[in-house]
């Protein structure tokens, strides 16, 4: 239960692991070996086998949470000039046109998800190519076994948002397999490389003051985010900011993605929580690689006493490579923010290849949203109202 915030909670590794008594951050920093491991489970399953049938007309991938994502990044990395529609199923029907010529991707890191199995046995039903990708010994992987569907087990690092990576890359491969993603050997060690790179700048023994991830959960703290992405890719990584802010944090978030949010989102910088917000940050471009972090030390420094709360905060993700209308929406929505007291977090992407840059992102965004909780006082690990919503429902 939230005891509000405390931003003495971070001062060192040992405040901020005994407020993470399910060790979250842990989980959070298991990314890059995850990426190695499921390189290994998807090579020993035979995951090259999917090529024997050609290309598919599309690719669906069925999943929920944290295990649904995956089929968003795979989207991200594939890219918008991929060959075929990838696409995502997020409940229990499948698509009317969905038939035998496409590859229906099951995704449960538990193997138990009632909506991503109803949709899987359908998928058998109409005879589409499967793939399955979750927890051993589960019903996920014996329909598997029943319909001869190829199987990559993962093992889950502890909560299914936090094996995203364990998750994904059996797809990235099986996209490469098919020649619909270009995705070389090198550019999974590089991914990996990074993931690690960002979990050393934003380990619990790092000071708030150098840590990109703490200050930032500190920045946010008491805002209502208003999280965009530049590009496709970048507005993946913005949802699962969202996403990583309601189950971690139990905070809430709100996604979009430029140039949309330009056609609506942006009039609430002149509503309630704009004009209520407090004084703009001084932040630029947040490059993860940037020791100095996301904002200025004067405003780290602040005084938050009598800052209002409940204002706007814009969080703009950034890609590398952004359409030059979305550059100029960006910028200009960052000085329309700032000009009415709304506060203003760029978060940049690092790397080349679509898979390093979406990794970057999400990376610092899980330990953002995991020092947040830290910092108001909540267990970031467990999810209760959503058990007790599947409870309710049994």
């Amino acid at each position: 239960m939230s005891t509000g915030l405390d931003p003495a909670r971070l001062d060192d590794a040992a405040a901020a692991e005994a407020a993470d008594p399910g060790g979250m951050l842990r989980q959070v920093a298991s990314s890059a070996a995850q990426v190695r491991e499921a390189q290994r489970a998807s090579a020993e399953a035979g995951i090259e086998r999917l090529a024997e049938d050609g290309r598919p007309r599309a690719i669906v991938v069925a999943g929920m949470g944290g295990s649904g994502i995956s089929g968003d990044v795979l989207a991200a990395v594939c890219g918008v000039g991929c060959a075929v529609p990838v696409t995502t199923v997020r409940g229990y029907r499948l698509p009317g046109w969905v038939g035998a010529a496409d590859l229906v991707i099951a995704v449960s890191c538990s193997g138990t998800t009632e909506e991503t199995l109803e949709v899987a046995v359908e998928a058998a039903r109409r005879g589409s190519r499967l793939l399955f990708v979750g927890g051993e010994d589960s019903p996920l992987a014996e329909l598997s076994e029943r319909s001869r569907g190829l199987f990559v087990p993962v093992r889950s690092v502890g909560q299914p948002r936090s094996t995203l990576w364990g998750l994904t890359i059996p797809l990235v491969l099986a996209a490469r397999t098919l020649g619909l993603a270009d995705v070389p050997e090198m550019v999974f060690e590089s991914t990996a490389a990074l993931l690690e790179d960002v979990a050393h700048r934003c380990r619990p023994s790092s000071e708030p003051f150098v840590n990109p991830a703490k200050r930032m959960a500190l920045d946010i703290a008491g805002d209502v985010p208003l999280v965009w992405g530049s590009s496709a890719l970048a507005a993946t990584a913005a949802y699962r900011l969202c996403c990583q802010l309601n189950e971690n944090a139990k905070y809430p978030g709100v996604f979009g993605e430029v140039p949309e949010a330009g056609h609506n989102q942006v009039m609430a910088f002149d509503g309630h929580f704009g004009r209520g917000g407090r004084a703009p940050a001084s932040s630029g471009p947040s490059d993860p690689s940037d020791p100095s972090g996301p904002s200025d030390l004067d405003d780290f420094f602040r005084d938050r006493v009598d800052e209002p709360e409940h204002g706007l905060h814009l969080v703009l993700m950034r890609d590398v490579e952004e359409h030059p209308q979305v550059r100029k929406r960006c910028d200009a929505s960052v000085r329309i923010a700032r000009d009415r007291g709304v506060a203003v977090t760029e978060i940049g992407a690092e790397g080349e290849h679509p898979l390093e840059r979406i990794a970057t992102l999400i990376a610092l965004a899980d330990y953002v949203t995991v020092y947040l909780a830290i910092a108001l006082g909540v267990d970031p690990t467990p999810v209760p109202a959503i058990q007790e919503l599947k409870a309710r429902i049994a």
